[in-house]
């Protein structure tokens, strides 16, 4: 099979003192994985890479490395660099900072519970895609109280600058 581009993004990294991990730590797992030129974006958890496995098979195997290094599961939605692209041209807000933009990404499709079960929601727009929700934030996510509950619990969240920072990064392959 040949080389194909991974995109990782693990849940609740390095984000309000929880989950610690160094990037270099998280690149030499990768490469003790033997996943090839290994790059990460900032650090919350962007990791680009290249595998002849599947988005699957390597998404389990960095799980697996992950919950080792952890002592505990570590939540990590995989994308490959053509899903990104995909995702990065869906975007439903496209003229809005992309900043106040934020992609809900899942492992899954989303599901009608995903959207009812939104709470507090005021200004805020909000838009399914196929395994991600769109929200545009006109007031900043700081300021929200918007919630939605089941998909936050399994997915993990991204503002339109890092997806398409992702996006350049799987491009340098």
């Amino acid at each position: 099979m040949p080389e194909m581009t991974h995109i990782a993004f693990l849940r609740a990294v390095n984000v309000g003192g929880t989950g610690k991990l160094k990037m270099d730590d998280l690149k030499s797992m990768c490469a003790e994985l033997g996943f090839q030129n290994p790059r990460t974006y900032i650090a919350s958890g962007n990791l680009a890479f290249e595998s002849d496995l599947t988005v699957a098979e390597a998404g389990q195997a960095l799980e697996d490395k992950l919950t080792a290094h952890a002592g505990k599961p570590v939540g990590i939605v995989m994308r490959s660099a053509e899903e990104i692209e995909a995702i990065s041209k869906a975007n439903p807000f496209p003229n809005q900072p992309g900043n106040k933009v934020i992609v809900l990404l899942l492992n899954r499709p989303v599901q009608e519970g995903d959207l009812s079960d939104a709470k507090h929601q005021a200004d805020e727009q909000i838009v399914p895609g196929e395994r991600e929700i769109f929200i545009f934030y006109p007031q900043g996510q700081g300021q929200s109280k918007l919630t939605l509950k089941s998909a936050q619990a399994s997915g993990t969240a991204r503002n339109m600058n890092t997806v398409v920072k992702m996006k350049q990064l799987a491009k340098n392959a």
